[in-house]
């Protein structure tokens, strides 16, 4: 159902993603809005890497919601706000990915709709 283009043309990507992501037979697809780090209690920790483990942890409830899992997840955009360290919020999608690889785009922006939040994403799964 979803396989990773790599062609030999290509430079290897540049962290753990993959360039593209085919997807065939595609019965369902679930699109989120911008997973924002807001806790369900309404905090929202200070840091950025408290905010990814967060935001997949929401993102991680969405999937089972609509009983898919990370393998569903085909492309993954990303949006940190300027001068945040990048690692934290890397690891935290490899880490809520369990080793699976989407198609992943990472923006700089200069800030969020809130100023609390460090950083945001948006997923497309399919199943």
């Amino acid at each position: 159902m979803h396989r990773e283009l790599a062609p030999d043309q290509l430079a290897p990507p540049a962290a753990n993603y993959a360039h593209a992501v085919l997807s065939t037979n595609v019965q369902r697809m679930l699109h989120t809005s911008g997973v924002v780090p807001t806790a369900p209690d309404g905090t929202v920790a200070e840091d950025v890497g408290g905010q990814a483990e967060e935001v997949w942890r929401t993102i991680l409830a969405l999937l089972a919601e609509a009983d898919m899992t990370p393998t569903d997840v085909v492309s993954v955009t990303t949006y940190v706000v300027a001068g945040e360290p990048l690692g934290p919020v890397m690891a935290a999608r490899d880490a809520a990915l369990g080793g699976h690889r989407a198609a992943s785009t990472l923006v700089t922006v200069p800030s969020l709709a809130q100023p609390a939040w460090r950083m945001e994403v948006a997923i497309v799964a399919t199943a």
